[in-house]
């Protein structure tokens, strides 16, 4: 959003970056820092986590970017398929989460019960890999972004799992935090972690505060 729409676009806060390693062509200062200053334990552990995702888990993601109808059919044919494919995710990239059978079903009925049913879900990871003419790649967005505030919060069981240096290649990173838990659904595994950062971020004494103007016709929530 920040790289489409800058003007309207102005903080963003990621549970999840990518991004590669600074290197002195790009980010020299990053750079440095990251060839002189080693990795935390946290984030080597990060790191390991990140390289076994993409060695282990990443069937979804190639066949959802090249044949997203393939498994659609299947998706939109079966709810037992749908509750197999959605189960997986819940199990696998959360943090020990308890989920209940509520929320499991919960989940699979938004994706089962929603008007364009679930195999909409899948197309956007094709289309961010096949952009039309005029269209952005996807890798455009994992770089460098100007004139957006970005804070980031790291959790230890999520996809990618990055350093500090790495996540500050992505624009005016203004805040980024490690936390002992939480995967890739820290919205519902952790929401206190993310409120405490948005607030930090946005609140009083945070960089992003008064950022966006009342004139710029942003709502200014109670922070």
């Amino acid at each position: 959003m920040g790289l489409l729409y800058p003007d309207r676009c102005k903080v963003s806060h990621l549970n999840v970056a990518e991004a590669s390693a600074p290197s002195f062509s790009k980010h020299p200062i990053l750079a440095l820092e990251h060839l002189l200053a080693p990795y935390s334990t946290h984030e080597r552990a990060g790191l390991e986590r990140t390289a076994h995702h993409r060695k282990t888990g990443m069937g979804y993601d190639i066949l959802q970017q090249t044949k997203p109808q393939t498994i659609a059919y299947a998706l939109a044919d079966s709810p037992v398929a749908l509750l197999g494919w959605i189960y997986e995710k819940l199990h696998e990239w959360t943090d020990d989460y308890p989920w209940t059978d509520d929320e499991i079903l919960t989940w699979v009925s938004i994706y089962w019960h929603s008007t364009a049913g679930p195999a909409a879900s899948l197309r956007i990871y094709y289309e961010s890999n096949h952009p039309t003419t005029g269209g952005l790649p996807y890798d455009r967005a994992l770089s460098y972004i100007p004139h957006v505030k970005y804070g980031v919060s790291h959790f230890p069981k999520d996809l990618t799992v990055l350093p500090n240096t790495w996540a500050a290649t992505l624009g005016d990173v203004i805040l980024q935090s490690r936390n002992p838990h939480g995967g890739h659904f820290a919205a519902v595994e952790h929401p206190e972690v993310i409120v405490r950062d948005l607030q930090a971020m946005l609140g009083k004494g945070g960089r992003a505060y008064n950022y966006v103007s009342a004139s710029d016709g942003a709502v200014r929530a109670r922070l």
